[in-house]
Protein backbone atom coordinates (compact mmCIF):
# COMPACT_ATOMS: atom_id res chain seq x y z
CA UNK A 1 0.00 0.00 0.00
CA UNK A 2 1.25 3.52 -0.90
CA UNK A 3 0.48 6.07 2.24
CA UNK A 4 1.27 9.99 1.48
CA UNK A 5 3.44 10.91 4.52
CA UNK A 6 4.04 14.80 5.73
CA UNK A 7 7.39 14.65 8.23
CA UNK A 8 6.40 18.25 9.64
CA UNK A 9 9.03 20.57 9.10
CA UNK A 10 10.80 18.09 6.51
CA UNK A 11 8.59 17.54 3.74
CA UNK A 12 6.45 14.98 2.54
CA UNK A 13 6.48 11.84 0.67
CA UNK A 14 5.10 8.48 -0.52
CA UNK A 15 5.76 5.63 1.44
CA UNK A 16 5.53 1.34 0.38
CA UNK A 17 4.76 -0.52 3.04
CA UNK A 18 3.37 -3.83 3.61
CA UNK A 19 -0.73 -4.34 3.75
CA UNK A 20 -0.26 -5.47 7.15
CA UNK A 21 1.84 -2.30 8.05
CA UNK A 22 1.20 -0.42 10.98
CA UNK A 23 1.65 3.53 12.23
CA UNK A 24 5.17 2.47 13.99
CA UNK A 25 6.18 1.23 10.55
CA UNK A 26 5.51 4.17 9.44
CA UNK A 27 7.93 5.97 11.70
CA UNK A 28 10.28 3.65 10.78
CA UNK A 29 9.91 4.31 7.02
CA UNK A 30 10.65 8.11 7.61
CA UNK A 31 13.92 7.20 9.37
CA UNK A 32 12.39 7.79 12.83
CA UNK A 33 11.91 5.20 16.22
CA UNK A 34 8.29 5.38 17.19
CA UNK A 35 9.70 6.74 20.30
CA UNK A 36 10.51 9.90 18.56
CA UNK A 37 7.77 11.25 17.00
CA UNK A 38 3.74 10.79 16.80
CA UNK A 39 1.73 9.73 13.56
CA UNK A 40 -1.68 11.92 13.40
CA UNK A 41 -3.96 10.69 11.29
CA UNK A 42 -6.50 14.04 10.42
CA UNK A 43 -4.93 15.62 13.22
CA UNK A 44 -5.46 13.34 16.15
CA UNK A 45 -2.72 10.64 17.12
CA UNK A 46 -3.15 7.22 16.24
CA UNK A 47 -1.39 4.29 18.70
CA UNK A 48 2.09 3.25 17.10
CA UNK A 49 0.20 -0.68 17.06
CA UNK A 50 -2.31 0.45 15.15
CA UNK A 51 -2.95 -1.61 11.82
CA UNK A 52 -2.45 1.95 8.96
CA UNK A 53 -5.93 2.71 7.64
CA UNK A 54 -5.30 5.83 5.82
CA UNK A 55 -3.87 7.23 3.22
CA UNK A 56 -2.54 10.54 4.20
CA UNK A 57 -0.69 11.15 7.68
CA UNK A 58 1.45 13.24 9.18
CA UNK A 59 4.57 12.60 11.41
CA UNK A 60 5.46 15.06 14.27
CA UNK A 61 8.87 15.17 16.23
CA UNK A 62 8.36 14.87 19.70
CA UNK A 63 10.43 18.05 21.30
CA UNK A 64 12.63 16.68 24.27
CA UNK A 65 14.80 19.20 26.74
CA UNK A 66 15.85 19.56 29.66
Amino acid sequence: MDVTCEVVGEGTQTLSLAADATYADVCRATGYSPHEVTVLVDGNPVPEDAPVEASEVKVLRLIKGG
